[in-house]
């Protein structure tokens, strides 16, 4: 019985150390992941320590990312004349080479302003803010803020790289694909990794944007100290104002009162009825 069981025994050991006796396909691993999950697969296990590999590189790439700062800042500025103090403006925003993204003008009758977005170069933010503060008018307010978003740039330069790994084995597994179902579904996250990809990668683009040019907003604010345009500053022409406003004034009084008629005609035959029932009252 003894010599029996070592032969048998023997045999199930080389079984067990046949490396390939119940090892599945690669690829066949990969699908079954896929068609079960809306999620990404985990990399295969022979692909496993180069993505491992380009991960850490990616990592340690980010990791000496500069700090991303967003400059934003807001100034209102009072002046005597808009067209002057314009021209004032756009000297400086060339000197600092920066630009006009937007201008709105508004003309009421009581103020005109000009509203400018520029976009500078960070590094001449504080000087074309101080050039502004000079010279122009009067600062009326100015709001400045800083906003460091080096942890965004970061996390969306991670996954932007893992990303882009997992959609080189997609590629790669698109090649070997054996069946019509297996190519669709790899297609259609191929084509999803894809979207997020330009997704991350414009989000990248605009942070870079917003870091490298800082925004101001910019408002050129002049008072109207009248609304006449023909008449001219003055203790005489205000004078003559005064009584022409007057004059418009008592009209339009006079023209109230008249609107009022059908209640005057009312208002004899009012007090007849009272005289009327007055009398009636003392004869009892």
């Amino acid at each position: 019985m003894g010599k029996l069981i070592l032969p048998l025994f023997f045999l199930v050991f080389i079984n067990c150390s046949n490396p390939g006796a119940d090892k599945q396909p690669l690829n066949a691993d990969l699908m079954e992941a896929i068609a079960s999950k809306n999620e990404l697969p985990p990399p295969p296990a022979e692909v496993s320590k180069i993505s491992s590999t380009s991960a850490i590189r990616a990592q340690k790439n980010t990791d000496t990312i500069s700090r991303k700062i967003i400059k934003n800042g807001e100034m209102r500025i009072q002046v005597g004349e808009i067209k002057k103090a314009q021209n004032q403006v756009n000297d400086i925003i060339k000197k600092n080479q920066a630009y006009i993204e937007k201008e709105q003008f508004q003309n009421t009758d009581m103020d005109d302003n000009l509203n400018l977005t520029i976009r500078v170069p960070h590094k001449n933010f504080d000087a074309l803010i101080n050039s502004f503060s000079d010279g122009i008018g009067s600062v009326l307010s100015k709001n400045i803020s800083s906003n460091d978003v080096t942890e965004e740039y970061t996390d969306v330069s991670i996954k932007l790289a893992n990303k882009k790994i997992y959609l080189e084995k997609y590629r790669d597994m698109l090649k070997s694909a054996a069946t019509t179902k297996d190519i669709l579904e790899i297609q259609e996250n191929i084509r999803e990794l894809e979207d997020e990809i330009d997704v991350a990668e414009g989000r990248l683009r605009f942070i870079d944007d917003r870091v490298n040019y800082s925004t101001l907003q910019l408002s050129l604010y002049k008072e109207k100290i009248r609304s006449s345009a023909t008449s001219k500053i003055g203790f005489g022409s205000r004078f003559i104002d005064s009584l022409t406003e007057g004059w418009n004034s008592f009209v339009s009084f006079l023209l109230g009162m008249i609107s009022l008629w059908p209640f005057f005609l009312l208002i004899p035959f009012i007090v007849f009825l009272w005289r009327k029932w007055k009398s009636h009252k003392k004869k009892a």
